[in-house]
């Protein structure tokens, strides 16, 4: 990303990332800080190399210790791999632990966030699971609930904490999947979560109108260890690649460009949208 000149767009602007420690999450709250926001990034877990002196998470995964955000609360916050590397790269950043369909913990981040800075300008809704591969009239109750829960209710949560301090020229930005369009055998209640979360879209930017823009950037696939299952297959992987027009699977740092894109004044008269950022994988309802 340092190789790309990047303009200013979120300069003196506030900007709350769900989800925002590792993978795509992580990608959108850099891109955001490296064009001038103030980021504020959570997370329900995180890793604490920084406590243990193990550097990357990435590049020692076998030492990776996880905890729980809620039992070790500012201390591991603070001393986030995430924060430290935005920090390292000049970017204003706090961390809040927040599980997100815990209302508590949503209306905490919120209220940690304006009493920080004192306004926000952009929320990204990021936060999903993926716990299961069965299908849909295999899965658990509980899975279910979870799926519910973190996908598509968690970000309903968020809004209604966040909505009353949205200003005009506020932006919204949901994260779906390309399993929305077409949910396969071994993500299938996923993928209609996901769905779910493109018409969230439509209703919210209808609803927000017209102060806060809410659009929806659809990720295709990008190897993240949130689909390592599938990208770590090399048969699977090609076969993906072979699926894309571009010939290549996508990256985290290419979803993080268009939410980017979403979020910013460029995209000042577009709302209600749901961006497919895929390669050219098939992607319609």
């Amino acid at each position: 990303m340092e190789k790309i000149k990047l303009g200013m767009r979120f300069q003196g602007k506030v900007a709350i990332v769900t989800a925002s420690t590792l993978g795509i999450g992580f990608s959108i709250a850099q891109r955001l800080g490296l064009e001038g926001a103030s980021v504020v990034i959570s997370s329900r877990k995180q890793f604490i190399h920084a406590m243990l002196g193990l550097g990357d998470p990435y590049e020692s995964p076998l030492k990776t210790v996880m905890i729980g955000l809620e039992e070790f609360c500012l201390v591991t916050a603070e001393k986030c791999w995430a924060a430290g590397k935005l920090r390292a790269q000049g970017i204003e950043v706090l961390p809040i632990i927040c599980h997100v369909s815990n209302a508590q913990q949503t209306k905490n981040l919120i209220d940690k966030t304006l009493q920080k800075y004192g306004k926000i300008d952009v929320v990204v809704s990021n936060a999903a699971v993926l716990p299961s591969a069965d299908p849909i009239l295999q899965t658990q109750k509980s899975i279910l609930d979870k799926l519910w829960e973190i996908n598509v209710k968690s970000t309903i949560l968020l809004l209604k904490d966040a909505a009353p301090h949205l200003k005009k020229g506020s932006s919204v930005v949901l994260i779906s999947s390309l399993a929305a369009y077409n949910p396969q055998p071994t993500m299938a209640m996923y993928g209609v979560t996901k769905t779910a979360v493109l018409g969230l879209t439509k209703a919210l930017a209808n609803e927000m109108a017209p102060n806060t823009r809410v659009n929806c950037v659809v990720p295709g696939i990008v190897p993240t260890r949130f689909v390592a299952l599938y990208t770590s297959n090399d048969a699977i992987r090609e076969e993906l690649e072979r699926m894309a027009l571009i010939g290549r699977l996508g990256t985290a740092e290419e979803m993080a460009a268009a939410t980017a894109f979403l979020a910013s004044d460029d995209a000042s008269y577009i709302t209600g949208e749901n961006l497919v950022v895929s390669g050219g994988m098939p992607s319609r309802l």
